[in-house]
C-alpha cells in the first residue's frame, strides 16, 4: 500500500466508538468521544441546536481576506437501532426500527434497552422454532412452512422484567434499543476488520484522524473547515441538513460506508469509493473528479460509482436546497447495514484523500 500522509489506523479509537451506543436522537456517548478527540486539534468546538458536534479549523483565507468559501465535512454519529413501540403486560417490548433494516440484519440476541434511569439488557427474540401453525407468528417465518421474511411484527424483546420494573428504569414507548455491546467487538481476519456499525463509526474515525493530521501540518488549509459529527442521519439526514443550512460554505462533503457489489463495480478490497450520484442527488462533478484525482495520485485505485438505494447527509442537503454543492467519499464496505467488513487500510486511505482535498480546497478555484 502507498505511504499515506493520514497515518495508520487508530484501531483502539475505532473500537471505542463501536462500543458506544448512538441511536438517532441520543448520540451523547459517541459525541463525548468525538469531542474529546477533536478539541485538541481544532480552534474551537461547540454543539449546535440539532445536537451536531462542530469543530472549526480556521483557514488562511479568513486571515488574508481571500474569501475562499468554507468547507463542511460530515460523518454521522448515529446508528441503526430500534424504538420501543409498546410495553406488553408480560414485560416484553414491541419494537419499530430506527433506520432501514430488518431484524435479520442484526440477528436475534442481546440488546441494550436505554431507559431514562437505567440501561437494561434484554434479548431480541422470535420464539421457539419447535412450534406448529398454532403459533402463527413464528410459523409463518419458518422456511419449510410459511416462508415469510422475518419482520418487526414477528420479533420482540424478552426483558425478564415486569412492566413496573421497566417503568422504574425509565423504559416506555419511545425508549431506544441498541444491539448490545457484546456483539460490537471488532473481528480481525486476513486483511479485514468486521463489526456491526462500521456505518458510520469507521468514517467518524477517519474524520477524527483527518483533524489530527491537519493540526500536525505547519500550514493551515486555504478555507475555513467545519468538521461536523452529525445526528439522525439514518432517519433522514436531519443533523447534516441543519448544519448545511446554518454553517458557512458552499460544499457539504459527506463521509460514509459504501456498498461493494457487482452492480456498482466496487469491491471491498479496492480503493475509496467516489460517488457521482445516489438516490437523492447527483453529486457535483468537479468535486467528485477532484477526489478521484487525489486518490489516483496517491496510488489508491479509487472506485467511481453511481449508487442506488443510498442517501447521505450531503445528498439530503443538496436535494433540499440547503447546500449548493455536495460530494460523497466512501469506505468500501461489504454487507452494509448488516455485519459490515472493511479492509484494514480503508480508514487510512480515506484519511489521506480527505487531508489532500482539504489542503487544496479553494471553492471553484481548483488547484492541482
Amino acid at each position: 500500500m502507498p505511504d499515506l500522509g493520514g497515518g495508520a489506523l487508530n484501531q483502539q479509537l475505532l473500537q471505542e466508538l463501536l462500543w458506544a451506543y448512538g441511536p438517532p436522537g441520543q448520540e451523547d456517548a459517541v459525541r463525548d468521544i468525538c469531542r474529546r478527540e477533536l478539541e485538541a486539534c481544532v480552534d474551537r468546538t461547540w454543539v449546535d441546536e440539532a445536537g451536531n458536534l462542530v469543530g472549526l479549523i480556521g483557514g488562511r483565507s479568513s486571515k488574508d481576506g481571500q474569501g475562499v468559501p468554507a468547507l463542511r465535512v460530515m460523518a454521522h454519529m448515529d446508528e441503526l437501532s430500534m424504538l420501543v413501540k409498546r410495553v406488553e403486560p408480560d414485560g416484553s417490548l414491541r419494537l419499530t426500527p430506527l433506520g432501514t433494516m430488518y431484524p435479520a440484519n442484526f440477528g436475534l440476541g442481546p440488546v441494550a434497552i436505554l431507559g431514562d434511569h437505567q440501561t437494561l439488557c434484554g434479548v431480541l427474540s422470535l420464539g421457539s422454532e419447535h412450534t406448529t401453525k398454532e403459533s402463527r407468528r413464528i410459523w409463518e417465518t419458518k422456511p419449510d412452512q410459511g416462508d415469510k421474511a422475518l419482520d418487526w411484527s414477528h420479533v420482540y424483546v424478552f426483558s425478564g422484567r415486569t412492566p413496573e420494573e421497566l417503568a422504574a428504569a425509565g423504559v416506555r414507548p419511545g425508549t431506544r434499543v441498541c444491539v448490545e455491546r457484546s456483539k460490537r467487538t471488532l473481528v480481525e481476519f486476513a486483511n479485514y476488520l468486521g463489526s456491526y456499525f462500521m456505518d458510520d463509526r469507521a468514517p467518524v474515525t477517519a474524520l477524527l484522524q483527518t483533524a489530527h493530521a491537519l493540526r500536525e501540518r505547519e500550514q493551515r488549509p486555504p478555507a475555513d473547515v467545519y468538521i461536523v459529527f452529525t445526528t439522525s442521519e439514518e432517519i433522514g439526514g436531519v443533523g447534516g441538513s441543519y448544519a448545511s443550512r446554518t454553517l458557512p460554505g458552499d460544499l457539504t462533503l459527506a463521509l460514509e460506508v459504501g456498498p461493494t457489489e457487482a452492480e456498482y463495480s466496487t469491491s471491498v478490497s479496492g480503493g475509496p469509493i467516489i460517488a457521482y450520484g445516489d438516490a437523492q442527488c447527483i453529486y457535483d462533478k468537479d468535486v467528485a473528479d477532484r477526489l478521484l484525482h487525489i486518490a489516483t495520485e496517491l496510488g489508491l485505485s479509487p472506485q467511481p460509482a453511481v449508487l442506488g438505494a443510498f442517501e447521505s447527509d450531503a445528498s439530503h442537503a443538496k436535494a433540499t436546497g440547503l447546500a449548493p454543492k455536495a460530494g460523497l467519499l466512501c469506505l468500501p464496505t461489504s454487507s452494509t447495514h448488516g455485519y459490515e467488513v472493511i479492509a484494514r487500510e480503508a480508514i487510512p486511505a480515506m484519511t489521506a484523500v480527505l487531508v489532500e482535498f482539504v489542503r487544496a480546497w479553494r471553492g471553484d478555484r481548483r488547484t492541482d
